[in-house]
């Protein structure tokens, strides 16, 4: 019988939006006045008939359940962007990069630039689980997208990660690799975890004095480690991402005894926002890091940080990776893309 269900549910993923609409008439899931997305509703359900959301993985099932859904659920980029690996800078070491261009964009020359930092929470993700969602913003944005992987815990937990990132942002725009990068042509972003480290950087630099980029994306983005807010509680058990999975990602990320509220961490607890370019922030509301979003939204805003934001209310985390079934996050994705042409252009 739950072979059956499971079947039925990916039929249903796979049916055009109105039709769903229809399934799940007076029966869709309603959060804190937020009514979900029928497709997203369908796709949790799907994903809590696969696996239970209190039984843990290991780290190399979970780093394979992560690809595995990116390559059947993620829609690939046009074959008119070109992909090429290279190398790039870390704090101990070499890591890989892939840079994604649109035609008649010089993959190594001084263009306008993405600097992108994949999700996973900390210790899974990698470019190929975020291959379709750079190429299709190079494409649409007419941009250069350079996909960074920095190390993952538990084999090298915090700070590893947040290292790696600065020493490659600081070599970038100090012109010691192969790319061209002036930051004022350079904007940081990344996903759920990579949203996390994109605001670490910014706090980061600011500390430093480094030189600051054009401006900031931050896709729902985990900003506090204290896991106490109220969509965290209403949406403990979202299928797709429980708070019982973030904590699992925290517990192998930061350290034994070590403060969860270090900026580093949880960058809401910065005290260098006034000093941060201008952000994006994108946010699901049946994502359990919606506060997380709104939050730091409203800290970057009270510092004179000025933010755009796109609210979904009715999705679920990580949608603008499950664009083969949940629509919304192809629209993100275009919106998204307009964005960083807008800010990229603007003088």
């Amino acid at each position: 019988m739950r072979k059956l269900r499971i079947l039925l549910g990916f039929l249903i993923i796979q049916l055009p939006e109105p039709f769903v609409r229809l399934l799940y008439l007076g029966r869709r899931t309603v959060v804190a006045g937020r009514t979900i997305d029928p497709k997203a509703q369908a796709f949790g359900e799907l994903v809590a008939l696969i696996r239970d959301i209190n039984d843990m993985p290991t780290v190399e099932e979970s780093r394979a359940q992560l690809l595995t859904m990116a390559q059947k659920l993620e829609r690939p980029g046009p074959e008119s962007v070109a992909a090429r690996d290279v190398m790039l800078p870390g704090a101990a070491g070499e890591r890989r990069a892939r840079v994604y261009t649109p035609r008649d964009i010089d993959p190594m020359g001084s263009v306008e630039t993405l600097l992108y930092l994949h999700g996973g929470g900390w210790i899974q993700g990698a470019i190929e689980t975020h291959n379709g969602l750079c190429a299709r913003l190079a494409d649409l944005a007419g941009i250069r997208v350079v996909s960074y992987a920095y190390r993952l815990a538990p084999e090298d937990p915090f700070p590893a990660a947040a290292d790696d990132i600065l020493a490659c942002y600081k070599a970038l725009v100090a012109g010691e690799t192969g790319l061209a990068i002036d930051p004022a042509r350079l904007i940081v972003g990344g996903d759920s975890a990579g949203g996390n480290l994109t605001a670490c950087l910014m706090h980061d630099l600011a500390k430093a004095g480094l030189p600051m980029p054009r401006a900031q994306l931050l896709l729902y983005p985990g900003v506090d480690a204290r896991l106490e807010s109220r969509s965290m509680q209403d949406l403990r058990d979202q299928p797709l991402l429980p708070a019982s999975r973030i904590d699992w990602y925290l517990g192998m990320y930061i350290p034994e005894g070590h403060d969860r509220l270090d900026p580093r961490i949880s960058p809401l607890f910065s005290d260098t926002h006034a000093a941060q370019p201008p952000a994006l922030i994108v946010a699901g509301g049946h994502d359990p890091l919606w506060d997380d979003a709104q939050r730091y939204a409203g800290a970057l805003r009270a510092a004179g940080v000025q933010v755009d934001q796109f609210d979904y209310p009715g999705q679920i985390h990580a949608f603008m990776s499950l664009t083969k079934v949940l629509p919304q996050g192809n629209e993100a994705i275009e919106r998204t893309a307009g964005w960083l042409k807008t800010t990229m252009r603007t003088n």
